[in-house]
């Protein structure tokens, strides 16, 4: 049997359905604002992936692959598109991590909701890992992380966490401390998810700053 080697980038993304997507930001954007935004932020995540160039890139999808959007993504980044498996955030991180870990050496894990995360984090992420780390990861301000990178999967990482409150990364801290596993953190970064953060990447040019306006959406 042959021994899983290379990288693997996993993007976890909502579809942009009205409604469905950057609910906290549609009483300042609208339903529809909200949902083009999203658009635009998987998009700029997606163009970050290709200029790492780290490997294969899949577009894990929820509700399911679909969406018109996503069949886009596919053609237009050249990710593959893989559904989200049932279950909370944790469950259907392990999940994704177990399946890559069997044909990769190292699995990078993010979502769409970080537009300051860069080729550079990503490259930085991927050498961590080779470099002999268990698990690597890119903290946010507000208490959660935009990116964790393993070489096994374990379950105790996700069980339980309260996803999407401010202690997620310290209960994930403490749960890689009890595993002993060894780990490195990187620079930590901020992500869009409430009006203030949306007037933050209004003034960091960050989207204006890339192709995100190409296609659909």
């Amino acid at each position: 049997m042959t021994a899983p080697d290379g990288t693997v980038v996993i993007v976890f993304a909502k579809s942009p359905r009205s409604g469905a997507a950057k609910t906290r930001l549609v009483p300042l954007l609208g339903e529809e604002g909200a949902a083009a935004l999203h658009a635009k932020l998987v998009k700029r995540t997606l163009e970050t992936m290709r200029a790492a160039s780290l490997g294969r890139v899949e577009l894990h999808c929820a509700p399911g692959t679909d969406d018109p959007f996503f069949r886009f993504c596919a053609g237009h980044f050249g990710v593959t598109l893989q559904p989200q498996v049932a279950g909370d955030l944790g469950a259907r991180m392990f999940s994704a991590f177990e399946s890559a870990l069997a044909t990769h050496a190292f699995v990078l894990l993010l979502g769409s909701d970080c537009p300051a995360l860069t080729a550079h984090h990503l490259r930085q992420a991927e050498r961590t890992l080779r470099d002999g780390a268990d698990a690597v990861l890119v903290p946010c301000e507000d208490g959660g992380y935009a990116l964790i990178g393993l070489r096994r999967a374990e379950p105790r990482l996700f069980d339980g966490i309260a996803w999407s409150s401010e202690n997620v990364m310290a209960e994930t801290r403490a749960r890689l401390t009890a595993l002993g596993w060894r780990w490195r953190e990187l620079e930590t970064l901020w992500d869009v998810d409430r009006p203030e953060d949306y007037v933050r990447l209004m003034d960091s040019g960050l989207l204006e700053s890339s192709s995100v306006a190409t296609g659909i959406r």
